[in-house]
């Protein structure tokens, strides 16, 4: 069959398979060359095979005969480099053989020589599947660690659009914010300048009143003066007679003390200028607040959604986020962007009506991936299903409140080991505890209704803890009573699961 094809891939002229091969109108077809030498011995160009005359000089390209000779040479190249692999390079034999302790192909003469005495041989197919199936179980931790790492580029794809996004979004808060303060301060500096205009208004207008009248003042004086030194210049008869009316007109002018610059008549410049500064910015502080906590977006898990100025929290649809080692994946959780180590700290969340939640500090070792030991790392307010719990590392127990609570504060005194909650009316708990890792304050919700961090103001202070102290593990627990006077107790962490 290879030796047909063969011979119908090959030039009449030069019997060897087409190089560049032409077609005549005659539709047969040589190599390029050949047919120009073959003309080039001939008067007329003539087709070497039926003699027919051909009108062109430079017949046209065979495509599909090239195409199928450079299919069919590569095919016999690949054929031929095959068969010179199969035979033994020693005794140009057949490869049957795989030699199990020389790990390679052998023929049947390899088998009886002396270098393979003694050596085990399986025939090549078998060996070949034993050795593709150990391969493919090499293979298989390579092939899972590609997929990993796909997986993980996709994580990084995502990654780097995240920040791009981010970018994008606090830029646009930062416009914002600061279009906002050089609004006000351009409102405030263009009330001042009205202010000051007005002052010079109100002042120049005065003065020019204070000149007008000097002014007319002046004149009458002049008038006076010049006619008296006329009279003063006459003749003697003419001056005599004319004598008591000058003496009456210099009398009836009236004797005015010396006009004074009146009290306040310059602008109150220090009233303009004083403190300048820093009257704008205490000005300014009443247009911004300050948060003692500040949510961090980076470890919210992929349910929550988080306000612009980073302090409001709630439940909503699955967002896609990265998967950052700092994001929590197991609970709707998310942390503040600053964790405590020493010195005294609260800050107020108003929870309002969610159904939900729970709000306290997480110690920084927590686990953030999948549902772990994170109750097992906090102390915390939890509120679920109409009741009040209190959690900590060592213990669960509910209390009852006499009303329901609307805001909880949080009081953390690292140093001396003290954690309260309470809202603004009654103290809930008070734990001691020697605090040995970083406190992150953390909020939970599972609820579409926001869970804030108040703005700091003026509180007076905590309510003083309540008698009844009792152990918990090495903890102080100051509760409060409910309306029957009945104590706390304990709950089965079981209702905490069933929430979960």
């Amino acid at each position: 069959m290879s030796s047909g094809i063969q011979e119908e891939l090959s030039c009449p002229v030069c019997r060897d398979i087409f190089r560049d091969p032409v077609v005549l109108s005659c539709s047969h077809s040589f190599c390029r060359n050949c047919l120009k030498r073959w003309w080039r011995k001939k008067e007329i160009r003539q087709c070497p095979v039926c003699k027919s005359a051909s009108k062109k000089k430079n017949p046209p390209c065979n495509l599909v005969l090239k195409n199928l000779c450079e299919n069919f040479l590569l095919e016999t190249n690949q054929s031929a480099s095959a068969e010179s692999e199969s035979l033994c390079g020693l005794h140009s034999e057949k490869l049957k053989l795989f030699c199990l302790d020389h790990q390679e192909p052998a023929c049947l003469i390899c088998r009886d020589s002396k270098t393979h005495s003694n050596h085990r041989f399986r025939p090549i197919d078998e060996a070949a599947q034993d050795h593709r199936k150990e391969l493919q179980i090499s293979l298989k931790p390579l092939q899972d660690k590609l997929k990993a790492f796909e997986r993980v580029k996709g994580n990084f794809v995502q990654t780097a659009e995240h920040i791009k996004v981010q970018a994008f979004h606090a830029k646009r808060q930062i416009k914002e914010q600061f279009k906002k303060l050089h609004q006000f301060l351009q409102e405030e500096e263009e009330a001042r300048i009205t202010a000051l205009r007005e002052e010079e208004e109100e002042k120049s207008a005065s003065m020019s009143e204070m000149i007008a009248a000097l002014s007319r003042e002046i004149a009458s004086l002049s008038e006076t003066i010049r006619a008296t030194e006329e009279e003063l210049r006459a003749r003697d008869i003419a001056f005599l007679q004319n004598y008591k009316a000058a003496v009456s007109r210099v009398q009836q002018c009236p004797q005015l003390d010396d006009p004074q610059l009146v009290s306040g008549a310059l602008i109150d410049v220090a009233k303009h200028l004083g403190n300048l500064t820093y009257n704008v910015w205490n000005k300014m502080k009443k247009m911004v607040s300050y948060s003692p906590v500040i949510l961090d977006p980076n470890t919210a898990e992929s349910h929550l959604s988080i306000s612009e100025d980073l302090t409001s929290v709630s439940l909503g649809e699955r967002q896609q986020l990265p998967d950052n080692p700092e994001r929590f994946d197991g609970y709707p959780i998310v942390l503040g962007s600053e964790c405590f180590d020493s010195g005294t700290h609260s800050w107020d969340v108003e929870v309002g009506d969610s159904p939900n939640w729970l709000v306290g500090v997480a110690e920084e070792s927590t686990k953030r991936k999948g549902q772990t030991d994170f109750k097992c790392r906090l102390w915390a307010v939890w509120f679920s299903k109409g009741s009040y719990f209190i959690r900590s590392p060592l213990d669960s127990s509910s209390f009852h409140p006499k009303k329901k609570l609307q805001r909880i504060r949080v009081c953390l005194d690292w140093k001396s080991g003290k954690l309260s909650f309470s809202d603004p009316d009654i103290n809930i708990y008070t734990f001691t505890h020697t605090f040995t890792q970083k406190l992150f304050p953390f909020v939970y919700t599972k609820n579409e209704l926001p869970l804030k961090i108040l703005p700091r103001v003026s509180h007076d202070s905590a309510d003083s803890d309540s008698e009844g102290d009792h152990d918990q593990g090495g903890e102080t627990v100051n509760g409060i009573l409910d309306d029957d006077d009945d104590v706390i107790h304990d709950v089965d962490d079981d209702d905490d699961d069933d929430d979960d």
